[in-house]
Order: C-alpha cells, then sequence, then structure tokens
C-alpha cells in the first residue's frame, strides 16, 4: 500500500473518531457546562504543546542546522500549518471564561483584595487580546516558514532567532494567562519554562512516533536510520531531564520558602488521591524514560523508541491534566468521561487535519541544500 493511501485511511479514521468525540462533548456541554470546558481546556493544552512546539523545533533546525532537522522538518511544518484550526478551537475556551476562571466574576474580584490589584492583567478582554497576540504570532511565523520553506534558508536563518525568543515570552505569557490563573493567588517565576520544556517534549515525542511510522514505507524507509533516530532520541532524553529539573526546582523552592501564598497548590496536589499521579509522573514522565533513553542501543531501536515516544506522550497528558484538574476538584482526584471524550473528539480531528497537510509536500525537502548532507549523516 503506498504512503498516500495510508494517509488517507489513516486521515478517514481519524477524523471519525472526532467526530464521534465531537458529539459526546456536545452532549456533555449541555448535561454539564462546568465539566465540559475543564475537561476541554486540558486537552487543548496539549493540542497546543504538539502544534506549537513542532514550530519551534523547525526554528530550532533553521537556526542550528543539522541533519536531525532536516528528516523531520515536513512534519514540522504540516503540525505548525494546523494552528489556525487550532486557534479556531480555542473559541469555546473563550466562551467558557466564566466557569473556568474565578477572576472573571465581579463579585468574586469585589471581595478579593488580591485579585482587585491582579485585574489590571486579569480581565476578560485583556485576556482574549493577548490570546490574540499568541496566535497572530504563532500562525505568521508558521506561514513564513512554510512560504520560505523552498525558496530561501537565509530568511529563515535570520527570522529563526526572533521567532524563538517570540515563542519562549508567548508560551510563559500564555502558560500564566490559561493554567496559572485558575488558581490566581498562587504564582510561579518558573511556570512558563516548565511549559516551554513541555511542549517541547510533547512535540518531539509525537515527532519521533510519527517517524517510526512512517519508516515502513517510502521514501522515508530509504532515508531514516538509526542513527537519524538516535539524534531525535538524544533530544528527547534532554528534555525529560530539563522537565525534571523544573518541576523539582519550582516544587523544592515553594516547599523550602514554606510561604502560604504558594503552599496550597501543592498540597491540592499531593492529598485526596492526587499524590498517587504525581508519583506516577515520578516514576513514568522522569525516572523510566530517563533510565531507559540512556542506552544508546535503544535509541537506534525503531520498535522500543518508538514506544518510549508514545509513553511520554502519555505522561504528558497526564502532567496537564495533574496541573489543571485539581484546582476544580478540590481534595479529591477524579475522572469523568468527558476527560475521555475530549481527547477523542479534538485529538481526531486535529490529527485528521495534520494528515491533511501532511500529505501535501513530499515528505523529504528535496531542494534542500542540506538534503544530501543530511542523507550522509545517517549512512556514518
Amino acid at each position: 500500500m503506498t504512503l498516500e493511501a495510508d494517509l488517507k485511511r489513516w486521515r478517514s479514521r481519524a477524523l471519525a473518531a472526532g467526530i464521534a468525540g465531537a458529539v459526546l462533548c456536545a452532549i456533555g456541554l449541555f448535561r454539564s457546562p462546568f465539566q465540559f470546558y475543564r475537561s476541554y481546556l486540558w486537552f487543548y493544552l496539549f493540542i497546543v504543546g504538539v502544534s506549537v512546539g513542532s514550530l519551534a523545533w523547525l526554528m530550532l533546525q533553521y537556526l542550528t542546522g543539522g541533519a536531525w532537522g532536516v528528516v523531520i522538518r515536513r512534519p514540522c511544518e504540516a503540525a505548525a500549518r494546523t494552528l489556525p484550526l487550532v486557534a479556531l478551537m480555542f473559541v469555546p475556551i473563550v466562551i467558557g471564561i466564566p466557569n473556568l476562571y474565578p477572576w472573571s466574576h465581579a463579585k468574586v474580584v469585589a471581595a478579593d483584595e488580591i485579585l482587585k490589584h491582579k485585574q489590571v492583567y486579569l480581565n476578560a478582554p485583556f485576556f482574549l487580546t493577548r490570546a490574540a497576540v499568541y496566535f497572530a504570532g504563532w500562525i505568521l511565523l508558521s506561514w513564513l516558514f512554510n512560504r520560505w520553506s523552498e525558496k530561501s534558508h537565509g530568511k529563515m536563518a535570520a527570522l529563526a532567532g526572533p521567532g524563538l525568543i517570540f515563542w519562549g515570552f508567548s508560551v510563559t505569557f500564555m502558560s500564566v494567562d490559561w493554567v496559572l490563573s485558575l488558581d490566581p493567588h498562587w504564582f510561579s517565576t518558573m511556570f512558563g519554562m516548565l511549559f516551554m520544556a513541555g511542549q517541547g517534549l510533547s512535540s518531539m515525542a509525537f515527532l519521533i512516533a510519527l517517524m517510526v511510522l512512517l519508516s515502513r514505507r517510502l521514501p522515508m524507509s530509504q532515508v531514516l536510520t538509526p542513527r537519524h533516530l538516535h539524534d531525535l532520541g538524544k533530544f528527547l532524553l534532554a528534555l525529560v531531564m530539563v522537565w525534571a529539573y523544573f518541576s523539582f526546582s519550582q516544587f523544592l523552592i515553594i516547599w523550602a520558602g514554606n510561604l502560604p501564598e504558594e503552599i496550597p497548590w501543592y498540597l491540592d496536589r499531593l492529598r485526596g488521591g492526587w499524590q498517587y499521579v504525581a508519583l506516577a509522573l515520578v516514576i513514568g514522565h522522569f525516572a523510566l524514560p530517563f533510565a531507559l533513553l540512556l542506552s544508546r542501543d535503544l535509541k537506534r531501536n525503531f520498535k522500543l523508541l518508538a514506544a518510549i515516544a508514545i509513553g511520554v506522550l502519555f505522561m504528558r497528558m497526564v502532567d496537564l491534566y495533574w496541573l489543571v484538574a485539581p484546582d476544580f476538584r478540590k481534595g479529591r482526584f477524579g475522572l469523568s468521561w468527558m476527560d475521555f471524550a475530549a481527547p477523542i473528539g479534538m485529538g481526531g480531528i486535529w490529527l485528521a487535519y495534520f494528515l491533511i497537510q501532511l500529505g501535501k509536500r513530499p515528505l523529504m525537502p528535496v531542494n534542500d541544500p542540506h538534503l544530501a548532507e543530511a542523507l550522509e549523516h545517517g549512512r556514518e
């Protein structure tokens, strides 16, 4: 079966799952709107992470060079081209602001001195303006890099540096706006860096799993080698360590400071069943992938590296759920059926659109002046 036929088959299945999940979400919206918006938010953050993280990898490759970026360029470009859809998916969050964010209620703000001081920043018009800036910047960068992909590498290298700076700032403010402000009394100076590492990790794990899947079909079966996978596996290992470093540093600083404004956020996530989720993150998000990815041979094994990447993707979803859900489920762990419907609906629709974009261009950038170097790198 040809790659084109496979992509069409995968698109159909993803779209069918997405439509089914969307119908379930619509039912959930009418039955329990509060739960719908909460379930929607946590997985939406995952979709944003994969899409915007892929754009960051694209910019990093143009800035630094290297064979690793040539082989994943087309998937990165395809993921970046899904950003208009991701922006459209933000509409339910706009509608659900009163269901998600306590600072959006005038009575709550009026009775809270801290929120009164933060109201200059935490208000719906400014919240939406910032979101528009994030999406406008991401979509513009995606459009420029995709447009110039086969024309001017000099321009892309020049734009990559400022683009990565914008990515860093936008993801930092995004994490504050969309996640940290769920509990507007809490704050962390490391939260933005934690989300930057998380986006890089989510997107790299997705790209590795995709590349292994594509390696069974032409042209990737003749291009992708264990050395290419080894390079990508090293990035995955590095980001696992960076995520763990930021996560533990934030926990240690807040716990050692023992300040009443900061400690409750962790207390909500270390009791009532959430402590087991935290333990699962320590093991599944750091200890296990870290130990496995230390092996050079494993990073060159297509099936094993793909399995680890899929495991990391799952733990990324668990991590985002651990960050978001306790703000709504004070003191107890819990799951709703909509926590499963939202990923199926959004994930299926996003994946179907991604596969459409992936099929629009050859998987290898045939006119890239560094293509021969990338292919030779894999044979060394």
